[in-house]
């Protein structure tokens, strides 16, 4: 384990491992799917890892102040730890949160505080990473995971409405990432 993803660990377990034990399995799951596929963001393997421990750390009680984890999160590691930008970016924006944020009335806050990653297939990776893996960690499909989501938070939330308007976005990125995976020699 490297520096930067021994720190974002460190980070992520002291918020996450005792106040929500589920979220932080399902970071960990995350993790571990960025580390099995790692190899094909290249020279952002290390950034991609720690965005995908990092990812929900906005859900901790202590730092969700707007409610809206991925802005939370972000903030966190920019104000509290000077993280990295390109990691912040990754955070505010993991699964298409920007669909999110215009259903809370966030975007602008969002988009002017963390302008979109650039690194397209990075942000995808994580997308994959983070919905083809369960609350508890293990592995499962995109549509599957879209479902659970929906389920667990209702059609009229609005997680439901925004995981309805992001589901075919979330859909093209696995489809990318999984291509890109066939792709690299074995």
């Amino acid at each position: 384990m490297n520096d930067v993803t021994r720190w974002a660990t460190q980070v992520a377990a002291a918020e996450l491992a005792d106040a929500l034990p589920r979220r932080w399995a399902h970071c960990r799951g995350v993790a571990s799917r960025a580390t099995e596929i790692r190899r094909i963001v290249g020279e952002d393997a290390d950034l991609l890892v720690a965005a995908a421990i990092l990812h929900d750390v906005g859900y901790a009680p202590r730092l969700a102040f707007t409610g809206f984890h991925p802005l939370d999160g972000a903030r966190f590691l920019r104000d509290d730890h000077r993280a990295d930008t390109r990691l912040t970016r990754l955070v505010a924006h993991h699964s298409f949160a920007l669909l999110e944020a215009q259903e809370r009335g966030l975007r602008d806050e969002l988009v002017t505080e963390f302008p979109l990653p650039e690194g397209p297939l990075t942000a995808d990776a994580l997308v994959y990473c983070d919905m083809t893996t369960t609350p508890d960690g293990g592995r499962t499909t995109a549509e599957e995971r879209v479902a659970e989501i929906l389920g667990r938070y209702g059609d009229d939330s609005v997680v439901g409405r925004f995981i309805r308007r992001a589901a075919p976005e979330v859909f093209s990125s696995v489809e990318r990432i999984e291509s890109a995976l066939a792709a690299q020699p074995r």
